[in-house]
């Protein structure tokens, strides 16, 4: 009963899984989009007549609705019907068949049809076959009905052709479409007609077909399309439309499919909990979000109502300063007005004036006369020079408000910082891996940064990726410290400002050195020339100046010439474990021999050695890219790599290591151009060197190498060259990134 009882509320709760989106209701012959996606058949007939699109709903199933099949639209009336005669039943149960209503033959259809989906609300192409070209869902209809059997009370299905009272029915069939209790059953089923070899099935409220047919070429789908992801019959698999797609029996693709889903749901229903711990989890964010929505209102009303308060003062203290400046001028105007006044006839100045001309007393004139004069000559000024002792304009109080305005509008809500843009050109991997990015040209600020990364090459945990992280990282470089050797990793980084944090950059791979990177400088004290070797002050850069011998060769080419091979070793030898080094040479170099020997035969061989004679005079005589073949087992004392004029040349002597090159790498006897940098990896224990693209880790060359004794990096120049030491990364002025200090991120 427990069972029964899940099951039946399972079935109940699963009423909104069977709406269609366009009626809302329980689907009724549903068909399956191209986005597989459900919707009715009556349902997607009328969104194609809303959209235009007439006589395309043809019946996918090519088997149209019968009064039989759908009882909901039956009327009362039909199961009380006297019972009628064999052959009109059949006219009755085969009426349905033919021409689908609405369909139009020969009617001119649109070359792609398209249809609104109302579940994604999205466009999708029906083609020219409309509807019609669409599979019924028949698994959808059978669950529709169990769940309509399941929720129905007292949910006998009766017998569509028994006089009334109906009886129960008992049996069903989809040839003629009806519900029969035994005694109809028999009745319209007699033996030795066609009839007598329909198949009974269970009663149903909803006749199907019994298989999915291909809508066009009505057949029985047999194969699945991959490709198209669409079910195919036989004819549709020969047919040019899916030439050279993945085609698979059907079998197998219903085993794939539900062995997946299966899986699937196996996983969900085992994590029930985490299902509730996240629904917990979502409800709380609701609430916070609810919470969180209301307070930014608040706050952005408040942050709105201060800019209007400071306008609002702005205006009243521009206001005030408007009615300080025209009360000034009113008053400078009125008492030029009363100036003015004073000089008309009879009034004023000019009246006092005339009386005083009017004296006779001449001393007294002149005391008297001497003062008006002066004011009766600056009225005379004022008179002739007539200007408004004040402006009429108020055109400087106009206020510019176009940067506010722009302000105000753009005014919205503050943004993450975009995606950083990982700089690939400056960021690798030395001694440490040094990472190094910016922002994109129109982006927000940031006012810190989170930089994450993890290796991809250590076997794989469950569940999600594991990164490392390192929080509040300024500026836009950082380094990681202590990475592991012949590892990849891959590196990330991230934006944050009062807005949030932004999305991450694009992930960027760095493989790490294959061995612990070694550090030393040049040592120019054996073979060197101080006249043709430049070292420089930091002791990690040599340019080879070829000078007078190179030139003399080239005038005694036919006779014999003297070339200068001048060396250069490292301040410090190897006497155990794996060390690896890099350096960069200049492509314009004329040649120039990268490699490694034992200390004493480097210094036994170049130290005051004299020029030597021919131009193909080869300084090591050990093992060589360049050399001859090795005809002894004993391993050569140096190993070099001849670069020359941008190239690399990997001569017949050398062997290429299938390990390090791979399948496509480079085999003897042929060039290969010059990498920015070139890596020397040291295996001391093995007596064994390789030469390394320093960029992509790609292997060059594997060479043998006597390691009896201490072994030195050393260089040789033959004509015009430079070599540069990649410099430590851990020298640059950066924020240095513990690796080890970094806390695990889920």
């Amino acid at each position: 009963m427990g069972a029964k009882g899940n099951g039946l509320t399972s079935m109940k709760n699963m009423e909104k899984e069977l709406l269609c989106p366009v009626c809302q209701e329980m689907y009724k012959q549903p068909l399956v989009l191209p986005c597989t996606h459900n919707v009715c058949q009556a349902c997607a007939r009328e969104v194609l007549g809303q959209q235009g699109y007439i006589g395309h709903g043809g019946d996918p199933s090519s088997e149209p609705t019968s009064p039989a099949s759908t009882p909901s639209t039956r009327s009362p009336r039909l199961s009380r019907r006297t019972l009628p005669k064999p052959d009109r039943l059949d006219r009755l149960l085969k009426s349905g068949f033919g021409t689908y209503p609405g369909r139009k033959r020969g009617a001119l259809h649109p070359q792609v049809i398209m249809f609104p989906c109302p579940a994604c609300q999205g466009d999708v192409e029906l083609g020219e076959r409309g509807l019609a070209g669409l599979f019924r869902n028949l698994t959808l209809e059978r669950v529709v009905e169990r769940y309509r059997q399941s929720v129905s009370v007292g949910g006998a299905i009766l017998c569509q052709l028994c006089k009334p009272p109906p009886l129960e029915a008992t049996k069903g069939c989809t040839e003629c479409r009806a519900t029969f209790c035994n005694e109809c059953f028999k009745l319209f089923h007699p033996w030795g007609t066609q009839k007598a070899q329909h198949e009974p099935t269970l009663p149903t409220l909803s006749f199907r077909p019994k298989g999915l047919m291909c809508p066009d070429h009505k057949e029985e789908v047999t194969h699945y399309c991959k490709t198209c992801q669409r079910l195919v019959c036989q004819l549709c698999r020969v047919r040019r439309t899916h030439s050279g797609h993945k085609i698979t029996p059907v079998l197998s693709a219903y085993q794939a499919l539900k062995d997946k889903l299966t899986k699937s749901l196996t996983y969900i229903l085992g994590n029930q909990d985490t299902v509730q711990t996240q629904i917990c989890e979502l409800e709380e964010a609701v609430r916070h979000t609810e919470v969180s929505g209301q307070q930014a209102k608040e706050e952005v009303s408040q942050l709105v109502r201060g800019l209007g308060a400071v306008l609002e003062e702005k205006r009243a203290s521009l206001l005030q300063a408007i009615e300080e400046c025209q009360q000034e001028r009113l008053a400078r105007l009125s008492a030029q007005i009363q100036e003015h006044r004073s000089l008309l006839d009879g009034s004023g100045l000019v009246g006092y004036a005339q009386e005083v001309l009017k004296e006779t007393d001449q001393p007294c004139f002149v005391q008297a006369a001497k003062q008006l004069h002066n004011r009766i000559a600056r009225a005379t000024e004022a008179l002739q020079t007539f200007r408004p002792a004040a402006s009429s304009s108020f055109r400087h109080c106009q206020l510019d408000v176009g940067r506010e305005m722009k302000l105000l509008t753009e005014l919205n809500f503050l943004r993450a910082p975009e995606a950083p843009v990982i700089d690939t050109q400056r960021t690798f991997a030395y001694d440490q891996i040094f990472l190094c990015w910016r922002l994109p040209p129109h982006s927000p600020p940031a006012w810190h940064y989170t930089v994450e990364f993890r290796r991809t090459d250590v076997p794989a945990q469950p569940g999600p990726a594991r990164w490392q992280r390192r929080e509040e990282v300024r500026g836009t470089s950082a380094l990681l410290e202590n990475p592991d050797t012949g590892s990849v990793y891959v590196l990330r980084v991230r934006g944050c400002n009062k807005a949030g944090y932004g999305e991450y950059s694009e992930d960027v791979h760095l493989h790490t050195p294959p061995a612990p990177v070694l550090h030393f400088f040049l040592d120019g004290r054996w073979g060197a020339s101080r006249e043709r070797l430049a070292i420089s002050k930091d002791q990690r850069a040599v340019r080879s100046v070829p000078g007078l011998p190179l030139l003399l060769a080239a005038d005694r080419l036919l006779t014999g010439c003297h070339l200068s091979v001048d060396v250069v070793l490292g301040d410090v030898a190897v006497t155990q474990g794996r060390s690896y080094w890099a350096c960069a040479v200049d492509p314009a170099s004329y040649l120039v021999k990268v490699g490694v020997g034992l200390e004493s035969k480097l210094q036994e061989s170049f130290q005051g050695a004299p020029d030597v004679i021919s131009p193909r005079y080869d300084p090591d005589s050990g093992h060589d890219s360049g050399a001859e073949d090795a005809t002894v087992e004993a391993s050569p004392p140096f190993a070099f790599l001849t670069i020359g004029m941008g190239k690399i040349l990997l001569g017949s002597g050398a062997s290429s290591n299938t390990g390090l090159t791979g399948r496509d790498g480079p085999t003897a006897g042929c060039t290969v151009p010059l990498p920015p940098r070139l890596g020397i990896c040291l295996d001391y224990e093995r007596g064994r060197v390789s030469f390394l693209d320093a960029v992509s880790f790609r292997g060059l060359l594997e060479c043998p190498l006597d390691c009896s004794g201490p072994v030195c990096p050393a260089f040789c120049f033959i004509g015009g060259g430079a070599v540069q030491l990649q410099e430590p990364v851990g020298t640059k002025p950066e924020r240095k990134v513990t690796i080890g200090g970094f806390a695990k991120l889920d």
